[in-house]
């Protein structure tokens, strides 16, 4: 695939590409990207841990997966790719909402990403690629606002603002019943 990012304006119009990694560094340039929350039939949520090996946030917890479409594919097929990729899986999403963010890691890098938040439901096994990927867990959402509060669980800041989003606007968003 692709190293390549879409880079788009605030109205996700695409107005060219970049590498991914220079995307990334100083203070970001404006990209599509996605996340996924990948939630079992008993409603709890896969949550990973970044790799060490990430240029930003290495080691955090963030949700399922989150990476970028390549030039020309559109966020639900990139989002299959990626979980198929960094998670051996197969399963359908569905969009729920898109939102800018700007979050600055150091002087390393930052993301500034129009991240289109995306749901998926599976009871599949899992197998994460280590490259991406150091530890993987099942919470539910009781476990998951529990451990935001604790200083010394570091999440990654756009899983921070999609959690907060999901609970106010999207409520029944890991309902079983309600997934795809």
């Amino acid at each position: 695939m692709s190293s390549d990012v879409v880079l788009v304006d605030a109205h996700d119009v695409q107005i060219g590409v970049c590498d991914k990694r220079v995307a990334h560094l100083g203070a970001g340039t404006l990209h599509r990207a996605f996340s996924v929350h990948l939630i079992d039939s008993c409603g709890r949520h896969l949550l990973q841990r970044r790799a060490a090996g990430k240029m930003l946030w290495p080691g955090f917890w963030s949700n399922a997966c989150c990476s970028h479409p390549a030039p020309g594919e559109t966020i639900l097929e990139a989002a299959s790719r990626r979980l198929r990729e960094e998670l051996g899986i197969s399963a359908s999403c569905r969009f729920l909402y898109s939102f800018e963010y700007h979050a600055h890691f150091g002087l390393i890098g930052a993301e500034h990403e129009l991240c289109h938040v995306l749901v998926a439901q599976s009871d599949a096994a899992v197998f994460p690629v280590t490259e991406e990927v150091s530890e993987i867990k099942w919470w539910n959402r009781d476990e998951i606002s529990a451990r935001l509060v604790e200083p010394q669980v570091p999440f990654t800041p756009w899983f921070r603002m999609e959690w907060q989003r999901l609970l106010s606007e999207h409520p029944s968003f890991d309902t079983p019943a309600l997934q795809v």
